[in-house]
C-alpha cells in the first residue's frame, strides 16, 4: 500500500476453493472512498492476473475497484499448466470467483471482462448462466479467440487426437511472442514474465474448439450490454471471429470496436490509451444511474509491473 498525501488505494490478494477444492490466487485493487463499480478480469491462455496494469491504472481514480484471478493451471494458482478435464471447470471457477466478489462487495455494480481464451470462458459463462448472469453490468470481450487462432493446425490435430487416450499430453502452443504487442518493452517484460507459461495439454484444446462452437451456435441467445474490443492485426486471435460472433448477437445493447494495425494483447499495444478511453467510456454509460454522479477521486498505488 502506498499512502499518497491524504489519499490511499490498497491492492489485496487471496485465495478461494474452485472446482474439486482446487486452490485458486486472487487479487484486487481498491480506490479511496467509494467504489463505483467493479471490473472483474479473467486473462487469456498462459497469462496470469498481473498483466493488466494499465487496465488497473486508468480505472482506479476513476472510482473502480478490479479483481483478477489466476485461472487453474496458470500463476500462483494450483493445478496442471494448462490442462483442463473439462470446460466446465473454468466456468464454475468463475462462477465461484463472482460469488466470492459479490460477497466482500455487497450491492456494488460489477462488470466482467475476459481477454483471449478468458473472452472465451466469460462469453460461456454469461450464455451457460443467463440468471447469475442478469446481476452483472455488462460484459467486455478483449481480442476474444471465437475463430481462427494462430496455433499450427498439426499441433490442432494432435491435441484433438491424443485428448481421449492421453488427455494430459503438453504441447507447447507454439503462439509466437512478437505477435502479442507493437511495444518492445512489452515483450521484453513478457519474456522475463517466470509466471508466464505456453503450454497447452490434449485436453484443454478440445474443450477450448468444443466451447467454441457451442457459443458461436448460441450468440442469439446473448442478452447481456456487450463490448467487444480486438485488434486488427490481431494474429493470435483472428479478428474475424469476434465480428461473426457480435454479427450473430441480437442484443441491441452492443458494441464492437476494431484498432487497425493493433496486435493481440490490445490492453497493452501501442494504442492502449485509446483502447482504455473506449472502455472507460463504455462502462460510464452502462453504470447504474445512481452512481454516475459520485464525485471521481485520484489516487496513486502499486500495479502489477507488467
Amino acid at each position: 500500500m502506498i499512502d499518497h498525501s491524504d489519499r490511499v488505494a490498497s491492492r489485496r490478494e487471496g485465495r478461494f476453493q474452485g472446482v474439486g477444492g482446487l486452490d485458486l490466487y486472487y487479487q484486487s485493487w481498491h480506490p479511496e472512498g467509494k467504489v463505483r463499480a467493479i471490473l472483474a478480469i479473467v486473462h487469456g491462455l498462459g497469462a496470469h492476473s498481473d498483466r493488466y496494469s494499465n487496465v488497473i491504472q486508468h480505472l482506479i481514480p476513476k472510482q473502480y475497484a478490479v479483481y483478477t484471478l489466476d485461472l487453474r493451471g496458470h500463476g500462483r494458482s494450483s493445478g496442471q499448466r494448462g490442462y483442463i478435464n473439462a470446460w466446465s471447470e473454468f466456468r464454475e471457477d468463475l462462477k465461484a470467483f463472482l460469488e466470492l466478489i459479490q460477497t466482500q462487495n455487497p450491492g456494488c455494480p460489477i462488470f466482467l471482462l475476459g481477454h483471449s481464451l478468458g473472452g472465451v470462458i466469460v462469453l460461456d459463462y454469461i450464455l451457460r448462466y443467463p440468471q447469475q448472469a442478469s446481476a452483472l453490468q455488462g460484459a467486455i470481450a478483449l481480442a476474444p479467440t471465437l475463430g481462427k487462432v494462430g496455433v499450427s493446425p498439426i499441433r490442432v490435430l494432435l491435441g484433438k487426437m491424443l485428448s481421449r487416450v492421453w488427455p494430459r499430453f503438453t504441447l507447447n502452443t507454439g503462439i509466437d511472442l512478437s505477435a502479442g504487442s507493437r511495444d518492445q518493452q512489452v515483450l521484453a517484460a513478457y519474456a522475463q514474465d517466470k509466471l508466464r507459461h505456453t503450454l497447452a495439454t490434449a485436453r484443454l484444446a478440445t474443450e477450448f474448439f468444443a466451447t467454441v462452437d457451442w457459443i458461436n451456435a448460441h450468440a442469439g441467445d446473448w442478452q447481456l450490454p456487450l463490448l467487444i474490443l480486438h485488434g486488427g492485426a490481431d494474429r493470435v486471435a483472428l479478428p474475424a471471429g469476434s465480428d461473426i460472433f457480435y454479427q450473430r448477437v441480437k442484443c441491441k445493447d452492443k458494441l464492437r470496436i476494431e484498432y487497425p494495425g493493433a496486435y493481440h494483447e490490445i490492453q497493452s499495444d501501442l494504442n492502449y490509451q485509446e483502447v482504455m478511453a473506449d472502455l472507460e467510456d463504455w462502462l460510464e454509460r452502462h453504470l447504474p444511474s445512481e452512481t454516475v454522479q459520485l464525485v471521481r477521486g485520484s489516487t496513486e498505488l502499486e500495479f502489477p509491473s507488467s
